[in-house]
């Protein structure tokens, strides 16, 4: 899908500046929804008169959604073209957004963030790919670099201006706030954007298609319903159906020769595979903590979303600011440190998040979040940059759109799966004697945060085995590994 040439037409720097707005505005949209539906939980569940289980779908939905429709970014765009199907993803995020505010029931909410989901998963893909390609090459790592200024700040001002919206305007806000933002961007992309060539593309493997979803949709259905009982006919259903579906698309993906959705052949990397693990681990982390926390801070401490909200900026700040040593000290250590210094912090911020009660500080919570964002920053583009780097050559190209695809399905496998464990533990503490509230819920964070604590003594484990890529498996371009990075 990339292909950086020389001669570009936006050769100059003011060339680029236009197209460069166009695609961040877009992105920038996207991405801010990604969290900021978080710290609006409890008000929707409370608004809809749903239970935690059933609404957070709205964010599982989305992101599973996503991971469905991230591998077909390449082939929609060398079919139809990248500027066409870019424009048409921003208006079906931004008509979505518009359905999204006015859900009048859980069930519809969540049914209109999957279709927001599907307008938005291939934004961030088709964005890197455009920039990358009317990129001059010589500039290709500052200008990639430029574009994740937007990853980094979205995830930061999302829980707060959702916050901010939830307590001084309506929910409904947080998603119509993207209309004049999607319509502003859509002119952008008409007017600056360039008409790129298509390609040939490869036949469409429909299989795949059906399958991922069912298997993954499938499986976190399961686990969300084994909160209320693991015995169930909908817990077993849901992890049965997607078992097999899951076991179906893997012997479909990797008996298919020409391009599949999902290029699982590159497992037999055994450094590769080390390192996505490495990766799911700390992506269930992170996104575990960003869901639980400000759930906690305001079912138990009684902090308003806005307060809440501002309490996710430790976290990204951190990151923020680690994220570009990570990035240098690759070059010049490898990622094996730098992940398994990583994990040490993520692993004493999330048990140092265990012993914090509702009637503590708010201040409590200043350290431990700083030190996950920081084990984030320092990580993770290291260990993106080893699994570009450990991938065979052939394959690097699909390396990306795995990745970016399997984040989002850990992504809503910690939602579901906390949920599970949450209202699973909490039952658990009240047939114990306690009371729902606060004490047998405090106690279900805490071992929620343990959970998260253990898993990344497991990563850490499994980071030491990390070892530099081979010189011939990593002698890809540079463009290659900074456009890898910054998508992750």
């Amino acid at each position: 899908m990339l292909t950086n040439a020389e001669g570009s037409p936006y050769a100059s720097g003011r060339g680029l500046v236009a197209p460069l707005i166009a695609i961040i505005i877009g992105l920038f949209m996207v991405i801010l929804d990604t969290t900021a539906v978080n710290v609006a939980i409890p008000v929707l569940a409370e608004d809809f008169n749903s239970s935690l289980s059933l609404i957070q779908w709205t964010i599982t939905g989305y992101a599973l959604t996503q991971a469905a429709i991230i591998p077909l970014a390449g082939w929609m765009t060398d079919k139809f073209g990248a500027k066409q199907i870019f424009i048409i993803s921003i208006i079906l995020f931004t008509i979505a957004s518009v359905l999204c505010a006015f859900a009048q029931s859980a069930e519809q909410l969540i049914l209109f963030r999957i279709l927001q989901g599907l307008g938005g998963g291939m934004v961030m893909p088709i964005a890197f790919a455009i920039t990358y390609r009317i990129s001059p090459p010589e500039q290709v790592g500052r200008i990639m670099g430029m574009m994740g200024v937007p990853i980094l700040l979205a995830p930061a001002l999302g829980p707060i201006i959702s916050g901010y919206l939830v307590d001084y305007v309506s929910w409904e806000w947080i998603f119509i706030i993207n209309v004049p933002v999607g319509i502003v961007g859509v002119i952008m992309c008409i007017i600056a954007l360039p008409n790129l060539e298509k390609k040939a593309s490869a036949p469409l493997d429909f299989l795949g298609i059906v399958l991922a979803p069912l298997a993954f949709a499938g499986l976190s259905y399961g686990i969300s319903e084994g909160g209320e009982s693991w015995t169930s006919a909908k817990t077993i259903t849901g992890l049965v159906v997607g078992a097999i579906a899951l076991i179906l698309f893997v012997i479909v993906e990797l008996r298919r020769r020409e391009e599949p959705l999902l290029e699982l052949k590159v497992f037999r990397s055994s450094q590769f595979t080390r390192g996505i693990l490495v990766q799911w681990i700390l992506q269930f982390s992170m996104f575990g903590i960003v869901f639980a926390v400000p759930y906690f801070m305001q079912r138990l401490m009684g902090m308003s979303a806005f307060e809440a909200g501002i309490w996710t900026l430790p976290q990204a700040l951190a990151a923020g600011v680690m994220m570009p040593f990570g990035g240098r000290l690759y070059d010049r250590i490898g990622a094996r440190p730098l992940v398994i210094s990583g994990l040490i912090l993520v692993t004493v911020g999330a048990y140092l998040l265990s012993l914090i009660d509702p009637s503590n500080s708010p201040w409590m919570f200043l350290v431990p979040r700083a030190l996950v964002g920081f084990g984030m920053g320092l990580s993770f583009i290291a260990l993106n940059t080893h699994l570009i780097q450990s991938a065979p050559k052939r394959l690097v190209g699909r390396v990306t759109s795995l990745t970016s695809a399997t984040q989002q399905v850990v992504t809503s496998f910690s939602v579901a799966g906390l949920t599970s464990l949450l209202v699973n533990r909490t039952a658990h503490y009240v047939s114990k004697g306690e009371s729902a509230m606060p004490d047998a819920m405090t106690d279900a964070f805490h071992n929620a945060y343990i959970v998260i604590a253990v898993l990344a003594v497991a990563g850490l484990v499994l980071a030491v085995t990390l070892k530099r890529p081979a010189k011939e498996a990593g002698d890809i371009p540079v463009g290659a590994v900074e456009e890898g990075s910054a998508m992750a």
